[in-house]
């Protein structure tokens, strides 16, 4: 569920955030205050397009954020986006940077938006199918998965049975390449790390003369100064070192230092710093190859070598094609066979279950004031050895509103408030395997009245025991079924319009709900509100 929309510089929305609770929010107001704007601020979130336009005049930039409290998550979720007035984008998930179709892939799963002219899950087919499948249950799902790991198998299985090396001189020409590039690597002799090593080695080279004048240097400096001082220091306490032992002591400290350094001189005097030239040469030549390889083949040598491995694979494939080729048929043939099977099974249950998906649907919108309506669910099967990622069906959502009338996909359907009392039916018979958590309805109830309205508010209650509904509605039927009722409207301030929102209490709910119902708030408008936020209550 969102616990907080925080959203600022939206049209005339300044910095507005938002506490939503669980269960059935309402949110009411007057026209143009901004409601459009926060269901705006929703699509934003979940990466919808964005227009400039939209940033708050004399603002540079617009920001929307969101936390969630999400199932699989130990803590919220935080998702933002910023975008400015050069129309860049910049969106994260728990701070993370993310682009704008990455925030949507993980949006998808978490609400779904249906407004007025936002009815895209049940007006795309390869929604349909899923939809039919989550009805059917367990024993459905299970089948699902197991089919579509044999179609990742089949469809790769696919691919390297239609690689296409051409004709016998095509054929020729990818084998000569082949073994240019086989040699080329193998004549090569590469050995891993070799490059480490021959820097290293160069690095040493280039750095030979420094460490020679270095060495010989400190070598001079010893020979001509600490050792021939340490020598005049020893002879002389060893002239009077009878006369007091602590001149024994220093004598013998001293010996020790100057046999320590003598030991020091000779080590560098023997420190050979080997350079030859041609085999800097040889080195550098030898670095320049591999990288030449590296542009060719890979970055490293480990992928040159992993290259080589594929290059051999590649032309025993073509030496060998027809062997390779009948080997790949055989297991193809047998995926086939299996994936048939699930696919037999899986249109058994679907056709099952159409029958009683179209049924159900059909009940709600008849209890929806669409009397004559009848909803079916297509389930037909494509040609016997083709498969897509679904299986062997292709399923569609059918109806006819008028009584005679034929059965039609959904998109014929002309009525705004039909197809949104539609989708309300749809919404209401899968709440109980839609995986969404957040539903957001955006004036749904535009076109209906009456009846209809009452019982589509019935509907969406009934849709937000299981999930968190944010719904936008201008009927006093919906309204007074809210569990968090809030009142959006705006205020002047200093010449600027700004956007503001009120979570009522009971009391300011009741009159809401009578200024909808009515246009003014009466005694009689206050009274019909009371009741009809009783007889909610009761339903509930």
């Amino acid at each position: 569920m969102i616990t907080l929309l925080h959203i600022k510089n939206i049209g005339i929305i300044d910095d507005l955030s938002i506490n939503l609770q669980e269960g059935f929010n309402v949110l009411t107001g007057e026209t143009g205050a901004g409601k459009t704007l926060i269901i705006g601020a929703l699509k934003i979130l979940s990466g919808g397009r964005f227009s400039k336009e939209m940033i708050r005049f004399g603002e540079k930039n617009s920001f929307v954020e969101m936390s969630l409290c999400l199932p699989d998550y130990e803590d919220h979720v935080i998702v933002s986006r910023e975008i400015n007035q050069s129309g860049k984008n910049v969106c994260k998930i728990n701070g993370r940077l993310v682009t704008v179709n990455e925030l949507k892939d993980f949006m998808k799963n978490v609400i779904d938006i249906h407004g007025q002219n936002d009815n895209q899950t049940i007006l795309d087919l390869n929604k349909h199918i899923e939809l039919l499948d989550g009805f059917s249950g367990q024993e459905m799902l299970c089948l699902k998965d197991e089919y579509t790991k044999l179609y990742q198998q089949y469809l790769h299985f696919q691919k390297e049975l239609h690689l296409n090396y051409g004709d016998d001189l095509e054929k020729q020409r990818k084998l000569d390449l082949l073994n240019y590039q086989l040699n080329e690597i193998e004549d090569a002799n590469l050995k891993e790390k070799e490059d480490d090593e021959l820097e290293e080695k160069r690095k040493m080279m280039l750095a030979s003369e420094k460490i020679a004048n270095c060495l010989q240097e400190a070598q001079t400096e010893i020979e001509n100064y600490s050792i021939d001082s340490l020598n005049n220091a020893i002879r002389a306490l060893e002239k009077v070192e009878q006369y007091n032992p602590i001149y024994t002591d220093i004598v013998t400290r001293l010996k020790n230092s100057y046999y320590e350094i003598q030991e020091v001189s000779r080590d560098l005097a023997s420190e050979e710093i080997y350079f030859d030239a041609e085999e800097q040469n040889e080195i550098e030549q030898r670095l320049d190859f591999i990288h030449s390889l590296k542009r060719k083949y890979g970055n490293t040598i480990e992928q040159i070598l992993a290259y080589k491995t594929q290059i051999q694979k590649e032309i025993f494939d073509i030496t060998n094609l027809e062997t390779y080729v009948a080997d790949l048929k055989q297991r193809l043939s047998k995926i086939e066979t299996q994936m048939k099977n699930l696919c037999d099974k899986m249109n058994q249950i679907r056709q099952k279950y159409a029958f009683e998906l179209g049924k159900q649907i059909t009940e709600q919108l008849q209890d929806l004031e669409m009397k004559n309506a009848e909803f079916k669910v297509k389930v037909e099967t494509i040609e016997e050895n083709k498969f897509n990622p679904n299986g062997q069906n292709k399923v569609e959502f059918l109806i006819s509103t008028n009584a005679g009338d034929e059965k039609k996909s959904l998109i014929k359907i002309a009525s705004g408030g039909e197809m949104s009392r539609v989708m309300l039916a749809i919404k209401t018979v899968l709440a109980d395997i839609d995986q969404t958590p957040i539903l957001v309805f955006d004036e749904i109830d535009t076109g209906i009245s009456g009846i209809a309205a009452n019982r589509t508010g019935e509907k969406i209650r009934k849709i937000a025991k299981l999930h968190q509904v944010i719904c936008v509605t201008h009927l006093a039927s919906i309204a007074a079924k809210g569990d968090s009722n809030y009142y959006i409207f705006k205020t002047n301030e200093e010449n600027t319009t700004k956007t503001h929102i009120h979570q009522l209490n009971e009391e300011q709910t009741i009159r809401e709900i009578a200024r909808i119902a009515n246009g003014e708030i009466t005694e009689t408008s206050l009274e019909n509100a009371k009741e009809m936020r009783k007889v909610s209550k009761k339903i509930a």
